[in-house]
């Protein structure tokens, strides 16, 4: 969705609209209005191009603003816009065709005079055709959905004898997302940079870029970390990077925001076009924070058909450096696999040079239906290093549960010795993928575990203090003027005693010897804070308690002071308390039975009844959150 705070600001007023699922969203509580257009699945509801129009229509709208997905880059869509009479906040219909389609994209960069990728973008689609102009390209090669982007649609081939499997499963995902299975091939860069170039048209035939941002971390082609201006850049190859996006975007007559992306060889000068975004990125906060543009304004006054607030490209600078993170609910210890549930608890971190973009807030619901993205952390610096250290902090101070989220991993990246260098290439999370590894579980400190266990007795004496102060569901017991609970925790081969002293303090005995003595906790229940006075430290908390599996319970525990840890190293531990009535039972593998790891559709099924299964072989393959991912044998 646009940045409604631009539009409250300029005193616009907006209307939402929405699907079922969708339906106490925040989007839809800030809007002015909002409209229901349709069941959850977004092919029912927000690719429904009709229903979008037909709420603009019955609001009164004057413009439409497509966002970053769905209908943003589909030109059927604009042409239908301006024959409702309603404003296409993006480029002309015809732009959209021409940038849309790879193939069509190139020929027009090439005669533009923009460098392109050596490959083949051809009409004849057959898969014999294909696999012969693989081979003329040479391996490694990517087939790219010709209406792709985001990384879907796109396969790399390491060999000849993958060929056919690839580009099988890329034309399944590109049919489902774009409705298009044609492909083009490229010459697949072997350490290229990813670099792209904000610009912005109007309707006057001005054309201004606003710098570069260097996404070169990605995985599966989905960018992780982006910043501007992009590091290790020569001021004068990113004046010739920005001169090649303005002649490219004026080719093909471009008005309002839109990116264009370039491939760079490390070490070498040399660029590449890669493909151009008709509409405004994910990654466009950086850009505003480093230029102080809002591109949403920018993008409003030219649909009001005004020039741009700046035309001459010398006056567009830039100050400082900024960073984005794309936080998602996905599980990095379990290959990324989306999750789905409840944010049962969601606070981001907030001060100087932090910026937080969301659509959710505490308590909503991430679905298999959409992407699964819950915001995007933004921080600007002075310097590069100042905006990274910045980063680091805020992801440290991230506080969100019901799901796994990547936050642990994107930490990892930011923090990596390379990444603080700057100029990484694509292949970074391939070279340094043991460096940014997220085991499965979280080793917990034995600091957090007693101020776990601490945790768990008072609340649940809170709980049952109408019945009785001293007994609960543990069967704690008054014994020598001290009440005693017995817990099960992960981590402690013994169980952990809790006693709790006739002063109000506590001491834990997590076994083997180690025990912690006077512990003070103090609560602030509607805060989930707990003030805690452990050994000789004294530390400010968070504590949220989360049901899991079979019964066990979740403590996550975060230091709330800025720049502080729980044990010397984390800012954020988890503990689990095992449930006493858990028998221990569980499936192994073998049991001739496939559980998927979350919701979604079967797509293809590579074993056919009767056949033999192998530990490690692909079953099926499972479409969740607009990608495709292959479930193997246990």
């Amino acid at each position: 969705m646009p940045r409604l705070d631009t539009c409250k600001l300029l005193n616009v007023r907006t209307v939402a609209v929405y699907s079922t699922q969708d339906a106490n969203s925040r989007h839809v509580q800030l809007a002015d209005e909002a409209y229901h257009i349709g069941p959850s699945e977004a092919k029912d509801s927000y690719l429904r191009g009709d229903k979008v129009i037909e709420a603009a229509l019955k609001s009164g709208a004057k413009a439409l603003h497509p966002g970053y997905g769905f209908l943003s880059e589909n030109s059927d869509f604009a042409k239908l816009c301006e024959e409702s009479g309603v404003t296409f906040m993006g480029p002309p219909p015809q732009a959209i065709e021409d940038m849309g389609s790879k193939s069509n994209s190139k020929e027009i960069m090439l005669a533009a005079g923009v460098p392109c990728t050596p490959g083949y973008h051809g009409d004849e689609q057959t898969p014999e055709e294909l696999y012969e102009r693989a081979k003329e390209v040479g391996y490694p090669v990517l087939i790219k959905a010709v209406m792709g982007g985001g990384g879907k649609g796109m396969r790399l081939v390491e060999k000849e004898s993958d060929f056919i499997s690839a580009l099988e499963s890329c034309r399944r995902e590109s049919i489902n997302a774009f409705g298009d299975d044609k492909v083009l091939l490229e010459r697949y860069l072997s350490n290229p940079r990813h670099i792209e170039v904000q610009i912005v048209g109007d309707n006057h035939g001005n054309v201004v870029h606003l710098r570069e941002r260097d996404c070169s971390i990605q995985r599966r082609h989905q960018k992780v970390l982006e910043e501007a201006p992009a590091p290790c850049l020569s001021p004068e190859l990113a004046k010739d990077m920005g001169e090649k996006a303005v002649l490219a975007a004026k080719a093909v007559g471009y008005r309002g925001a839109g990116t264009v992306e370039f491939l760079m060889e490390a070490g070498t000068d040399e660029f590449y076009f890669c493909e151009m975004n008709t509409r405004l990125q994910v990654e466009h906060p950086v850009t505003e924070m480093v230029t102080g543009v809002d591109l949403v304004e920018w993008q409003l006054r030219v649909a009001a058909g005004q020039e741009l607030p700046i035309t001459d490209q010398s006056q567009i600078t830039t100050s400082g450096h900024a960073i984005e993170a794309r936080i998602y609910a996905e599980n990095p210890s379990r290959d990324f696999l989306p999750a789905t549930g409840t944010l049962q608890h969601l606070r981001p971190p907030e001060g100087p040079g932090i910026r937080v973009e969301t659509g959710v807030r505490e308590g909503d619901d991430v679905s298999v239906f959409y992407d699964p993205m819950i915001s995007k952390l933004i921080t600007y610096g002075s310097d590069r290093d100042d905006a990274l250290d910045k980063m680091i902090s805020a992801l440290k101070r991230y506080e969100v549960t019901g799901m796994p989220t990547n936050i642990p991993f994107v930490e990892k990246c930011a923090k990596h010795e390379e990444f603080r260098k700057g100029g990484v290439t694509t292949g970074f999370l391939d070279i340094y993928a043991d460096d940014v590894k997220v085991e499965e579980g979280m080793k917990s400190s034995e600091e957090s575990r007693a101020m776990a266990a601490v945790a768990r007795v008072t609340r649940d004496r809170e709980a049952n203090r109408s019945s009785n102060a001293f007994t609960d569901s543990e069967g704690a017991w008054r014994g020598h003027g001290r009440a005693m609970t017995k817990l099960e925790m992960e981590g402690c081969d013994e169980p952990v005693e809790v006693w709790q002293n006739r002063d109000g303090t506590f001491d834990v005995d997590l076994g083997s010897g180690k025990t912690f003595e006077n512990i003070k906790v103090a609560w602030d229940r509607e805060d989930k804070g707990m003030e805690v006075v452990i050994g000789n430290k004294r530390m400010e908390i968070t504590v949220v308690f989360e049901e899991e599996k079979e019964g066990d319970l979740g403590v996550s525990l975060w230091n709330r002071e800025s720049g502080k840890t729980l044990d010397g190293e984390n800012y954020y531990e988890k503990v689990v308390i095992k449930s006493e009535d858990v028998d221990g039972a569980g499936a192994g593998a073998g049991g001739g039975t496939v559980f998927s790891p979350m919701p979604g559709k079967i797509t293809a099924v590579m074993k056919g009844e009767g056949e033999e299964v192998k530990q490690g072989e692909v079953v099926l393959v499972l479409e969740a959150m607009k990608m495709e991912h292959p479930i193997v044998a246990g």
